[in-house]
C-alpha cells in the first residue's frame, strides 16, 4: 500500500461551472445552479477515481474543466488521487441526493458506492459536502470527508484483499488430490533495497533461480518503493539451499501456502495449475479478476476456477500518511471458501502410473479406467509429453489395438471367432501393398480361425474380410464400444474418430487402425473396458458431471461382449500378449503398433491394452518397436502392482 503525504488541504474551495453555465439568472444562482455544482462534483469524483483504459495513455482530468478559486485543478486532483490511489482501482459510483439550499448556503448528499467485491455487498455510505454562493457563483468546499465520513486531513483510503481458500480438489474415496501446501516465494521487496541497486538484486536474482532476467528486472524496476516482486515459488521442502543463503540486497523468502498436488507432476496437463492472473485474464474478465489475483490458469483449474476459488474477502481501511495512526476498519466483505472438485482419480495408481512411465524417452501415457462405472483411476502422461495432456486428449493411429472394433464389425457381419479367413504374408489393395509386422508367425498364415487371427495380430486377414463389411458398420462398431463419438464428460477428452474411407486403400487401412483412425490412450482404455463390462463404457472424471451413453450407440450384446473376450483372452494365451500371461485371474488384451511419418523416417506407436478384474489400462508409447516389446512391459508393471 502506497503512503504518500498531501499536505495544506484541509479546505479546498471548487467553483463549478453550471450544467448551462453561468449567466446570473436565478435558475444557475439558486437552488439549481446548487444542484448543477454538485451533480458535476459528484460526476467528476466518480470520474477522476475510475482506472483509465490500457489504450488511454492521457486520460482528461475530470477536474479540469471546473474553475476553482485560488486552487487550481491539479492539486485538487493530487488531493483526490492520494486518498484513493491504494483501492485497486475500484471505480465507484457517486450520485448525487439531496440539496438543502439556506440562502447561499447549501449541503449536499453524495451516495458513495463501491464495488468492492464486484456486485455483492457493496460498500455504501452518503457523505456531505458544504457548497456557498459567492456572487452568482456556487462553490463546493473541498475535505476528506466528503469522499468518505470519517475522514480528516492526511488519511487515505486502503483496500486490502484477503485470499479466499481455495477449494481442494479430491479423488476417489475422497482422498485430497490438491491442497493447500506450505511453498516459499522468492521475490526482491523494494522496502529493503534502495531504487537504484534494485534492478542490479532483480538481475542476480533472475540468475540465481533460473527465471527469464529482462521480464524480472523490469518487473522490478517499474514496481513501487513498498512492493514485493516475486520471482519464483518454491514447495517448501524443494527451497534451494543457494537461495536460502543468498545475500543479495533485498531477497525476501515468504512462507505461504498455494494449492497444489503431492508432487510437482501429478496429472499435472489434466489438473493445471494455479498462480497469478494473466493480464489476458484481467483484460477479458475485469469483474472477476484483478491484477495480483491468485486463480486457476490452466487445466481444471482453470476450467473450474469460480467454484474453486471462491469468493476473496475485503476489507476498506483508513490508514494515516505517516504510518503511524493504527489502521481503522470501515467495511468489511468476509471470505467464501471455494468449493472442492470431487474427481475420480485414484491418488496411488495415478502416483504409480507416473513413475512407470517415469524413465521413458518417447511421449507416453498411461490410463486405468474402471469397467463397472466408467471412473478414471489414472490419466497419467510421460515426461516426454512435454506437458501435453495425451493421455485423455491425444490423437494417433491406435494400429492393432482397433483390431478389437473390427472384430466386432465382423463378427456382426456374421463371422464368429471359429470362421476361417485367409492370413496371407503380404496383399494388394488398389495397388498399396500391406503385410504382417515382421516377426509374425509363419505357422499362422494361410487360412486360420478369426480368434487366431486376432491373437496373433494378422493385418492381412483382416483387411482380406473387408468386402464384409457396408459402409457405416465400423463406424457403428467403434461407437458401441466408446469410440468416435465427441461428447462433453466436463474434462479434455478426445474420443476418437472413424471416418468413412475415401479410397479402397483407406478402407483397408481402417481395419488395422490405421489411415484415418485416430484414437486417445483414454478411448481405447474404453474400448477394452467395454468389452469387459459387456456394456458400452462412457468414462468419467469429474463426479459433479453426469456421463450417459451417446443415443447414436448401439448396444453391445452380451453374445458379442463373450466372444471378444474370448478371442482376446487368446491374445494372452497363445498371442502377441503372452508377456502377461503369467498375471494371477483372467487377463485380455490386445497389442498394436502403427507407422507414422517423423520427417523423411517411418516410425512405429507403440499400444496396448488390457483389462483384469475390474480395471481396463491402456498403454501409449509414440515411437517404440511394438506394443508387445515396448507398451507391453509397462502395462504388465502396471496390472502387477495394482493387485
Amino acid at each position: 500500500m502506497r503512503r504518500s503525504s498531501v499536505a495544506g488541504l484541509s479546505v479546498l474551495l471548487l467553483a463549478a461551472v453550471g450544467l448551462s453555465a453561468c449567466t446570473g439568472d436565478d435558475s444557475d444562482t439558486g437552488d439549481d445552479g446548487a444542484r448543477a455544482v454538485a451533480q458535476q462534483l459528484a460526476d467528476a469524483l466518480a470520474a477522476a477515481a475510475a482506472p483509465s483504459a490500457p489504450e488511454q495513455t492521457a486520460a482528461p482530468d475530470p477536474f479540469a474543466t471546473m474553475p476553482f478559486g485560488e486552487t487550481d485543478a491539479a492539486t485538487v486532483t493530487e488531493a483526490y488521487a492520494a486518498i484513493v490511489d491504494d483501492m485497486d482501482g475500484i471505480a465507484p459510483s457517486v450520485a448525487l441526493g439531496d440539496v438543502t439550499v439556506d440562502g447561499d448556503a447549501a449541503t449536499a448528499e453524495l451516495e458513495w458506492s463501491w464495488p468492492v467485491v464486484g456486485d455483492v455487498d457493496p460498500w455504501t455510505y452518503t457523505a456531505e459536502v458544504e457548497l456557498a454562493r459567492t456572487g452568482d457563483q456556487w462553490t463546493a468546499a473541498w475535505a476528506p470527508s466528503l469522499v468518505e465520513p470519517s475522514l480528516v486531513e492526511g488519511d487515505l483510503l486502503d483496500a486490502v484483499t484477503r485470499s479466499a481458500p481455495r477449494g481442494e480438489v479430491t479423488g476417489a474415496g475422497g482422498v485430497p488430490l490438491v491442497k493447500e501446501r506450505p511453498v516459499v516465494r522468492v521475490g526482491i521487496d523494494r522496502v529493503r533495497v534502495a531504487a537504484g541497486r534494485a534492478p542490479a538484486s532483480a538481475r542476480a536474482l533472475a540468475q540465481l533461480v533460473g527465471i527469464e532476467v529482462a521480464p524480472y528486472v523490469a518487473a522490478v524496476r517499474a514496481a513501487g518503493d513498498r512492493a514485493f516482486v516475486e520471482a519464483i515459488t518454491y514447495r517448501q521442502d524443494e527451497l534451494p539451499s543457494a537461495v536460502q543463503a543468498s545475500d543479495i540486497a533485498g531477497i525476501l523468502l515468504v512462507d505461504d501456502t498455494q494449492a497444489l498436488g503431492p508432487t510437482r507432476d501429478f496429472a499435472a496437463p489434466i489438473l493445471g495449475r494455479v498462480g497469478p492472473v494473466t493480464a489476458e485474464m484481467v483484460a477479458d474478465d475485469p469483474d472477476n479478476y484483478r491484477v495480483g489475483d491468485i486463480a486457476g490458469i490452466s487445466g481444471l483449474q482453470a476450467r473450474y476456477d469460480d467454484q474453486l476459488r471462491g469468493i476473496p474477502g475485503r476489507t476498506v481501511e483508513v490508514v494515516s500518511a505517516d504510518d503511524e495512526t493504527p489502521a481503522r476498519e470501515v467495511y468489511s466483505h468476509a471470505v467464501t471458501p471455494g468449493e472442492p472438485l470431487a474427481l475420480t482419480l485414484d491418488r496411488e495408481l495415478q502416483l504409480e502410473a507416473e513413475l512407470i512411465l517415469a524413465d521413458t524417452g518417447p511421449a507416453s501415457a498411461l490410463v486405468a479406467i474402471r469397467p463397472s462405472d466408467g471412473a478414471i483411476l489414472a490419466a497419467a502422461n510421460g515426461s516426454g509429453t512435454a506437458g501435453r495432456n495425451d493421455a485423455t486428449y491425444g490423437r494417433y493411429a491406435p494400429g492393432s489395438t482397433f483390431k478389437i472394433v473390427s472384430s466386432l464389425a465382423l463378427l456382426r457381419a456374421g463371422l464368429t471367432a471359429d470362421s476361417s479367413v485367409e492370413c496371407p504374408a503380404t496383399t494388394v489393395v488398389d495397388g498399396k501393398q500391406f503385410k504382417n509386422y515382421s516377426d509374425y508367425p509363419a505357422s499362422s498364415l494361410g487360412a486360420i480361425p478369426l480368434a487366431e487371427a486376432v491373437a496373433q495380430s494378422c493385418n492381412t486377414a483382416f483387411i482380406g474380410q473387408r468386402d464384409q463389411l457396408a459402409d457405416g458398420d465400423l463406424a457403428d462398431a467403434a461407437a458401441s464400444l466408446g469410440l468416435g463419438i465427441d461428447h462433453d464428460l466436463g474434462f479434455p477428452a478426445y474420443f476418437g474418430e472413424v471416418p468413412a474411407p475415401a479410397s479402397e486403400t483407406e478402407g483397408a487401412a481402417a481395419l488395422i487402425g490405421q489411415g484415418r483412425i485416430l484414437a486417445s490412450p483414454m478411448v481405447m482404455a474404453t474400448v477394452i473396458a467395454s468389452v469387459q463390462a459387456g456394456t458400452t463404457v462412457v468414462p468419467r472424471l469429474v463426479e459433479q458431471v453426469d456421463v450417459d451413453v451417446p443415443a447414436e450407440a448401439a448396444p453391445l450384446t452380451a453374445a458379442e461382449a463373450k466372444a471378444l473376450r474370448a478371442m482376446l483372452r487368446g491374445v494372452v494365451t497363445g498371442g502377441s500378449g503372452r508377456g502377461l500371461a503369467d498375471l494371477p485371474g483372467q487377463v485380455i488384451a490386445k497389442t498394436g503398433t502403427a507407422e507414422y511419418a517423423d520427417g523423411g523416417t517411418i516410425r512405429t506407436h507403440a499400444w496396448m491394452v488390457a483389462a483384469k478384474g475390474d480395471l481396463a489400462v491402456a498403454v501409449f508409447v509414440q515411437t517404440g518397436d511394438s506394443g508387445s516389446s515396448t507398451a507391453g512391459p509397462l502395462l504388465e508393471e502396471f496390472l502387477r502392482n495394482a493387485g
